[in-house]
């Protein structure tokens, strides 16, 4: 595709050649015609020459940007808009807690000025934020996590062409601690403590905050599902006699619909709800930062703690199935189970679970010479 240089008739009548502006001209890849100002003079024309060779080489190349004027509210309006709704609740929620933190610590008008000094300058200044806990600054994690967010915005910005270059990401590094598990005693210790939740206290006909808790506990440990398609569940979705539950695609992030057969242990929690005739299987009226709070209350009843922070997290319930079962089912039989999208998520689990839960029983033990009765630790028979 060609470019073309040229001066405007009218300046050139008016002002002389020499005082004329000189412009290329050019069709976009949407066949919308394109011009650009280059000055005036020797000067102008020699700036001419040079955007003309550019413009026709991006678009030989195919790398012409069409729009890197689009400003960054204009960005975001399109991509709040047009790109969010197609992702799940959760994920729109994270894409709109990291741009608006980026707007009101950078406060970008226009995309194209979006650097990579920009991006560090925003990560200096996140790493002096307040954290979720008193006391607390913003984690590596979280900045990484908004850094990954910000980077899919920015070469959705690329791809539709309103940003010549997506910037360089240095991310914070994390260090590779094991993560923590709910071990079955610890478990058990808080199933035995359920009766002193008092939410949810709607519940009807009889059912109990206990046994919802009792019921969304043993479903959470023995299927290792998210906390988030747990909440989702309803009704619809489980068949008691069959003895499955559906996972929808839409709340897990396998991107897919299956079956998942239920231990008959899940089924005997499930019936005890099913006689409150709620659309969901679990049913939470209140804020959902609520229901952490009443699973702390019972760790705190329990008398139970992790060992490398203060509580236990549903994530840990869901690591415990993965820690308990990994080397008792397929790698794709857990990979179903958990719903995850790509194969080498389950492998960290598996990994993961390795390490948490060594098989010491079948570990080499040398034959240990036996000490008399009364012989000193350090004393050897002669």
């Amino acid at each position: 595709m060609r470019a073309w240089i040229y001066q405007d008739s009218k300046q050139v009548k008016k002002k002389g050649a020499d005082d004329a502006s000189w412009f290329v001209g050019w069709y976009d890849p949407e066949g919308k015609q394109r011009c650009r100002s280059c000055g005036s003079g020797e000067k102008g024309q020699r700036n001419a020459e040079k955007l003309q060779r550019r413009i026709e080489g991006e678009l030989a190349a195919g790398t012409y940007q069409m729009n890197v004027r689009k400003t960054w509210k204009e960005f975001r309006t399109e991509f709040d808009t047009k790109v969010l709704p197609g992702k799940r609740i959760t994920t729109q929620r994270a894409y709109m807690y990291c741009l608006d933190n980026f707007e009101r610590i950078i406060k970008p008008v226009r995309l194209q000025a979006i650097t990579t000094k920009t991006v560090n300058d925003f990560v200096a200044a996140r790493r002096t934020e307040p954290g979720m806990r008193k006391g607390t600054l913003v984690g590596k994690a979280t900045i990484n996590k908004e850094l990954r967010h910000l980077r899919a915005a920015l070469r959705k910005a690329h791809d539709l062409g309103y940003l010549s270059k997506v910037p360089k990401f240095s991310f914070e590094k994390e260090p590779k601690k094991l993560p923590s598990y709910m071990s079955d005693a610890h478990f058990l210790a808080i199933y035995a403590q359920c009766e002193v939740a008092k939410h949810p206290s709607d519940l009807p006909n009889g059912v109990t905050a206990c046994a919802w808790w009792q019921g969304l506990l043993t479903t959470a440990f023995m299927t290792g599902w998210r906390i988030s398609s747990l909440m989702a569940l309803t009704w619809d979705d489980v068949d008691l006699e069959a003895g499955t539950a559906l996972s929808a695609a839409a709340d897990n992030k396998g991107d897919r619909d299956q079956f998942i057969p239920l231990h008959p242990i899940v089924i005997e929690h499930l019936k005890a709800l099913k006689v409150a005739f709620t659309k969901q299987v679990f049913p939470w009226s209140l804020a959902r930062a609520m229901l952490w709070k009443q699973f702390q209350r019972l760790q705190k009843a329990a008398n139970v703690k992790p060992t490398k922070k203060e509580w236990y997290g549903f994530h840990d319930v869901r690591r415990g199935f993965a820690t308990y079962n990994a080397d008792r089912m397929t790698a794709d039989a857990l990979q179903a189970l958990m719903g995850h999208k790509d194969y080498s998520t389950t492998q960290r689990y598996i990994n993961m679970a390795r390490q948490l839960n060594p098989t010491v029983a079948n570990l080499f033990v040398p034959t240990l010479p036996k000490k008399e009765q009364g012989q000193a630790p350090d004393e050897r028979k002669a």
